[in-house]
């Protein structure tokens, strides 16, 4: 008797660490995605209404705010400079948007912003350094994946369509070509990084790895795949002087390369190219041209440091294609200063750890958004880049220390109360 009350009242926190997370919070990090798949893209087989997109969408940000609530009733946080940082860039955003210069949708956006990074704070209780994202990342995105493939296999033409300039787009939920390419290259640089410290087997690894780049070949997005090269080796570069594995792969991968330039250079060149003059492709697919016009516009005081309030990360009926353009047309300089510090603060912590998997998967996961947001907004506002932040984040965050269990004096000081 004495004994079951006194199982009963350990420390909950310490019962959560044996445990694990609950599957609770996977479901949660799966609403999350579901929320930033955006409602914009390519024509569907079955047309789907942008409005019946935004309220799934929507609908799947409140109801993971609402189960973090629940299963985090006790509002138990970890201190998270990431998730300060994120905050002043969330109320920058409602000071900006307050004068409604970008519509009453900006404090829609900032509502959504709000339940995002609200949301985030309630699963920063689960941060202790593990994989624990890591995996729940891979399978999130490697569902949404399997939903592309499925839609490539159902409808060819509507999968690649000619207004896409033949690339993969989704044809079951409106999936743009580089929204397809960043989640096939995210999840193929933390699989090939979980293989190599032994956190997963090969064929699990090869489940993921294979299909994805597959797909990422079939979006022929420079940027994600740019970024899945750099990313890796630099993620794999913090473990060749403690990892044998990371040793043999970095080499190999370097004598595939190698031999792939040497061989596939006409076919790689192609592919890079995608049928674009030279001028096309170094004016970026005409994207410098809407960033010279953004740089031009005439700006009060005020709007060079706070912006215009969140928008559509457009100008001029355009995609800015870049976040620290969009921050700074939305945030201003303020929220450019913010967005970088909350990069550079990962970046410094991962640089100050000792070489791990957690570190190397950061390190991927930060340099991979950083070398997208120079051709991908999303940086300021609720996005997949700010998950992968947040993974990286919960990579780096300090193993909480357990509490020490009842000792039989406690226990028998329990018993005679």
């Amino acid at each position: 008797m004495g004994r079951g009350l006194t199982l009963e009242g350990l420390d909950e926190d310490v019962a959560q660490r044996r445990r694990g997370a609950p599957r609770t919070v996977g479901v949660v990090w799966g609403l999350l995605i579901l929320n930033t798949l955006g409602s914009a893209g390519a024509q569907t087989i079955i047309p789907l209404p942008r409005s019946l997109i935004q309220m799934v969408t929507m609908g799947s940000l409140v109801s993971a705010f609402a189960l973090a609530l629940v299963v985090n009733l006790r509002l138990r946080i970890r201190p998270s400079a990431y998730l300060v940082l994120l905050t002043l860039l969330l109320v920058l955003s409602v000071i900006s948007s307050a004068n409604l210069e970008s519509g009453a949708g900006a404090l829609f956006r900032c509502a959504r912003l709000a339940l995002f990074v609200g949301t985030l704070w309630l699963l920063s209780r689960w941060w202790d350094g593990g994989e624990t994202f890591v995996r729940h990342h891979i399978r999130m995105y490697f569902a949404v994946l399997v939903s592309v493939a499925a839609g490539l296999a159902v409808s060819p033409g509507a999968a690649m369509p000619d207004l896409y300039g033949g690339r993969l787009v989704g044809a079951l939920w409106p999936l743009t070509p580089p929204q397809i390419g960043q989640y096939a290259a995210v999840i193929t640089g933390l699989a090939a990084l979980l293989l190599l410290g032994r956190r997963t087997t090969g064929a699990s690894a090869a489940a993921v790895i294979v299909p994805s780049l597959v797909l990422l070949a079939l979006t022929h997005t420079r940027t994600a795949t740019l970024g899945l090269i750099i990313g890796l080796a630099l993620a794999i570069g913090s473990l060749v002087l403690t990892s044998a594995a990371a040793r043999r792969f970095f080499g190999w991968a370097v004598l595939c390369a190698t031999a792939a330039a040497v061989g596939l250079s006409s076919l790689l060149e192609a592919w890079f190219l995608r049928g674009q003059s030279q001028e096309n492709f170094s004016n970026l697919t005409g994207r410098a041209k809407v960033w010279d016009a953004l740089l031009a516009a005439p700006r009060t005081t005020t709007e060079q440091l706070f912006g215009r309030g969140l928008g559509d990360k457009s100008f001029g009926g355009l995609p800015i294609d870049n976040s620290w353009l969009a921050v700074y047309n939305e945030q201003g300089l303020t929220g450019v200063g913010l967005v970088a510090a909350f990069v550079l603060v990962l970046g410094g912590v991962a640089l100050l750890r000792p070489p791990s998997l957690s570190r190397a998967c950061a390190i991927f996961l930060i340099s991979y958004c950083a070398i997208a947001s120079y051709t991908e907004a999303g940086l300021g506002d609720a996005s997949p880049y700010l998950l992968h932040l947040t993974v990286a984040a919960s990579l780096l965050a300090a193993p909480a220390a357990a509490a020490p269990l009842p000792t039989p004096e406690a226990i028998q000081r329990t018993e005679g109360t």
